[in-house]
């Protein structure tokens, strides 16, 4: 996940090259030049992780425009200015922040202030479990319900689908039942291999992945991971996807992409340019694990290919 932030004063930005003397991967910096609602608007729509070195207020005002929904706003995160405490603000669980806060203070040697109920009382949480297993989450009312039982100290109850329950659950992880329960969790059955051109627009990219997705009636929510050749996985494209739909990129060197078993399309060019004859079709069936099925074979678009694998057994 990127993460970008903005500081008001000299003491913020030592803060901030603290943090970044720290981390293995950089906080970027806003330029000074942009003004702080397009920075935030920019930042949130990408899904990166915002961090306000500053005053709460100014980040509520700044966020509060484009704050929609707790399963797919970006984390944000508050560290006061002279790097006491780091306050995760929004998206605490699903988006991270909770974990992220925690990474920061220890870097600062500061308090991270956390405040969702279910950590505070040191109690299950079940968004934290479906984001930690890659389930996707069908009913958000349902995290409300299971969450107040598990602060209560009352025991939870789970079944999945080759165990359909006898009575009413807490939790089920099943595609879809009859079942009565408070939540239901889906599992991300699908893994979507994709190729592009050095450099291709984040837009189009984005364009062509859920044109794609949406021809086969799914959604981002029900893809596990996004994969790839290993010399691509860094494409600013590719990484913004990432970000924005908060799924995983797993990637594979040429010589894993040529033991996938299968039938699959072949291209010469292809393996003069990168070493392989098919990256999407390869990658999506490796990244889905043995005995997956190639639901959606090799598609290709302006320089752009994908292609989409079911896991087994699913």
């Amino acid at each position: 996940m990127k993460k970008a932030a903005v500081f008001f004063t000299d003491k913020g930005k030592e803060i901030l090259s603290k943090l970044n003397e720290k981390l293995r991967e950089p906080i970027e910096a806003k330029d000074p030049e942009t003004p702080l609602g397009e920075w935030t608007e920019t930042n949130f729509g990408e899904g990166n992780a915002l961090i306000f070195i500053g005053a709460a207020g100014i980040a509520v005002r700044s966020i509060a425009p484009f704050v929609k929904d707790k399963l797919s706003d970006s984390p944000v995160i508050i560290i006061d200015d002279s790097g006491s405490f780091v306050i995760p603000l929004l998206s605490g669980h699903v988006g991270g922040a909770n974990k992220l806060a925690a990474t920061l203070a220890e870097c600062l040697g500061a308090v991270p202030v956390i405040t969702t109920s279910t950590d505070v009382n040191d109690s299950f949480s079940v968004d934290s479990f479906a984001v930690e297993n890659r389930l996707g989450i069908s009913n958000r009312d349902g995290i409300r319900k299971v969450s107040a039982k598990a602060i209560e100290g009352k025991a939870i109850t789970l079944s999945i689908k080759d165990y359909p329950p006898r009575e009413a659950v807490d939790v089920i992880v099943a595609d879809d039942t009859d079942a009565e329960y408070s939540l239901l969790l889906k599992p991300k059955d699908y893994t979507v291999g994709l190729g592009m051109k050095k450099d291709k627009d984040r837009a189009e990219l984005e364009a062509f992945f859920l044109e794609t997705l949406k021809g086969e009636g799914l959604n981002p929510e029900d893809i596990y991971a996004l994969c790839t050749i290993d010399i691509k996985e860094n494409e600013p494209a590719l990484k913004a996807l990432r970000d924005k739909y908060r799924i995983p990129v797993i990637s594979f060197d040429k010589e894993l992409l040529l033991k996938a078993n299968g039938e699959f399309s072949s291209s010469d060019f292809v393996k003069e340019t990168v070493g392989v004859d098919n990256v999407c079709e390869r990658s999506a069936v490796l990244g889905a694990g043995a005995g997956a099925k190639l639901i959606l074979k090799k598609t290709a678009k302006d320089g752009m290919t994908i292609a989409i694998a079911k896991r087994s057994g699913r």
